[in-house]
C-alpha cells in the first residue's frame, strides 16, 4: 500500500491509437494511494484528436511529455510507455535524466539510437503505409479490440469506441540517443504474450539478459493490461518505488 511518505508523481503514456483515457483504472487506484498521476493524451489522439495534421512527428509526442514534467515541476517520476510510446519515453528520456527514477516499458518498443518506427514494420505494414503516404494520408487506422486481445466483451467494446487515427509522421523520425534510458535507475519492460509482438519478444529477452533491467511477464493480459488486469499494473507501479 502506498503511504503519504511514499508518494510519487507517475506518468503514464499509452500507446497508438489510444489516449489518455485508457489509463482510468490504473489512475483512480493510484490516486486513492495518496499519488499524483498524470495520463498525457499525446497530440492528434483522443481527445486531442481535432489536432490531428501533417505536421505532427515523433518530437511533437516527445514534446508532449516533457513539457508535463515542466510545467508540472515533476521530479523523482516513474515513467510508463506503452505499446508506441516506448519511442516517446525513450527519446523524451533524453530531456528528463535528473526528473525520472523508474521507466516501465509496458509491452512497449524498446527503440535505439536512430531508428524509426518505419523500420520496425513488417512487410504488410509497410506497403499499407507506403500507400497511405502516396494517398497523402495523414493518418493511419488504430487497432481494434479485437487485434488487441482485449479480454473482455464490455472492455472491447469500450475500447472499440475510443481509438482514434495514429498520425503517420511520428514513424518518419529517427531517434538521436545518448542512452539517457539505460541510465535510469530502475528499469521495467512487462510483456503481456497473448498478444503476438516479435519485436516486444526479443526486447524481453534483451532485457531479460541485462542485469539493470527487471522483467515481468503478464501471462493472461492482451496488449492492454491496463484495461484487462489494472490491479496488477497498479502493484507492478507501486514496486518502481
Amino acid at each position: 500500500m502506498g503511504t503519504v511518505e511514499q508518494s510519487r508523481a507517475f506518468v503514464l503514456v499509452h500507446g497508438a491509437g489510444h489516449g489518455g483515457w485508457m489509463w482510468k483504472q490504473v489512475r483512480d487506484q493510484l490516486h486513492a494511494k495518496g499519488h499524483r498521476v498524470f495520463t498525457p493524451t499525446l497530440t492528434g489522439l483522443g481527445e486531442r484528436s481535432h489536432l490531428m495534421s501533417g505536421d505532427i512527428t515523433l518530437q511533437t509526442h516527445i514534446d508532449d511529455v516533457v513539457n508535463v514534467f515542466k510545467w508540472e515541476d515533476l521530479t523523482d517520476a516513474v515513467l510508463v510507455g506503452h505499446s508506441y510510446a516506448g519511442w516517446v519515453v525513450t527519446g523524451a528520456m533524453e530531456q528528463l535524466e535528473d526528473r525520472v527514477s523508474g521507466i516501465v516499458y509496458l509491452d512497449a518498443f524498446l527503440p535505439d539510437n536512430g531508428q524509426r518506427g518505419m523500420d520496425f514494420l513488417n512487410e504488410q505494414q509497410a506497403a499499407a503505409f507506403d500507400e497511405a503516404q502516396a494517398r497523402g494520408d495523414v493518418s493511419r487506422p488504430g487497432p481494434n479490440s479485437k487485434a488487441l486481445r482485449i479480454q473482455s466483451e464490455e472492455d472491447a467494446a469500450w475500447v472499440d469506441s475510443k481509438i482514434t487515427q495514429q498520425p503517420i509522421g511520428v514513424s518518419l523520425q529517427a531517434l538521436e540517443l545518448t542512452g539517457a534510458r539505460d541510465r535510469v535507475a530502475k528499469k521495467l519492460y512487462v510483456r503481456a504474450p497473448l498478444f503476438p509482438q516479435p519485436r516486444f519478444d526479443a526486447a524481453l529477452k534483451r532485457c531479460q539478459a541485462d542485469d539493470s533491467w527487471k522483467t515481468t511477464v503478464m501471462e493472461n493480459c492482451g496488449h492492454d493490461p491496463m484495461i484487462d488486469d489494472p490491479d496488477a499494473v497498479v502493484a507492478l507501479l507501486e514496486d518502481m518505488l
